[in-house]
């Protein structure tokens, strides 16, 4: 699988139109980017199905769920819907699975309390059913953070996608996998050189994440207290979560993602009144070129 260096990630794909998206995949295929990835929320489409329309519409990209949750669909439902797209575009999709947060496991009526345990017995499950199916199965990514995950990760999957992270988590996590597994981090991104606005941008943002106690708990560990979760995130906080400037500055964050162990960056660039992705595939046309597509 030749996923490159550099990938996007943008909700928007799972929202916008048919139609939109296919063009919007298209477009980034024809800028370079490696991958292009989906996410699955609320207001969000089927990730699975919207894959196979990226994958559709595409020739080369890979194709990536980030994430498809496990609470969604049981785990031969996953294994059979990801097999059968590794089938249909070989080497082009990849599976990101994740545990979700407490309050949406909630609202579809599952019991959160042993996400870890959760996600081992998933996996599990998961294993099982690909014995009975007739392709080999897509390499498979969770969604992780915090040590422990990363551990699973590492023995039960192909590796870990990581989210609202900065580069000093994407190196604790490298020591954690070891050589030999995926690390895909997220990177938010915002093409603006003024403090004020960029920050602005962000926190439409950074406030929804900053309500969930899984992404509270990781910047924890990093430094982080309640004072820079209110508000929508600190100065200090969104300076670390979300890359903003010029093109000079969504690089060199990219960059030290890479330097600190990352395999593959997707950058999900945000736009003023939330997910755009038109606006998102105009950003993306300015950052290819200085991003070395």
């Amino acid at each position: 699988m030749d996923l490159g260096r550099v990938g996007v990630w943008h909700p928007g794909v799972g929202r916008a139109p048919a139609a939109e998206v296919r063009q919007a995949a298209a477009r980034i295929e024809e800028l370079g980017y490696g991958s292009l990835w989906g996410s699955e929320g609320w207001g969000s489409k089927d990730p699975l199905v919207t894959a196979a329309i990226m994958l559709a519409a595409t020739r080369r990209i890979v194709v990536g769920t980030g994430i498809a949750s496990l609470w969604a669909r049981d785990a031969m439902s996953m294994a059979g819907g990801a097999v059968a797209l590794a089938d249909a575009y070989p080497e082009r999709f990849l599976l990101g699975i994740g545990v979700s947060h407490a309050t949406l496991v909630s609202t579809r009526g599952h019991d959160y309390t042993k996400p870890l345990t959760t996600t081992r017995s998933y996996l599990e499950a998961m294993d099982q059913a690909e014995k009975l199916l007739p392709r080999p199965r897509p390499p498979r990514v969770l969604a992780a953070l915090r040590p422990k995950m990363l551990e699973l990760s590492r023995d039960r999957a192909d590796g870990a996608h990581t989210y609202f992270v900065p580069p000093e988590h994407t190196a604790q996590a490298r020591r954690i996998l070891g050589p030999g597994r995926l690390l895909i981090p997220e990177q938010a991104v915002v093409l603006e050189s003024d403090p004020a606005k960029a920050r602005e941008i962000a926190r439409t943002h950074t406030a929804i994440y900053l309500t969930l106690p899984n992404y509270l708990n990781n910047l924890r560990t990093l430094g982080f207290t309640d004072d820079d979760f209110a508000d929508g995130g600190s100065d200090r906080l969104i300076d670390t979560i979300v890359a903003w400037g010029g093109q000079e500055a969504v690089t060199a964050r990219v960059r030290a993602h890479l330097d600190a162990g990352a395999d593959h960056v997707v950058i999900q660039p945000l736009s003023p009144d939330g997910p755009d992705l038109a606006d998102a595939v105009a950003q993306l046309t300015t950052l290819a070129a200085p991003l070395g597509l």
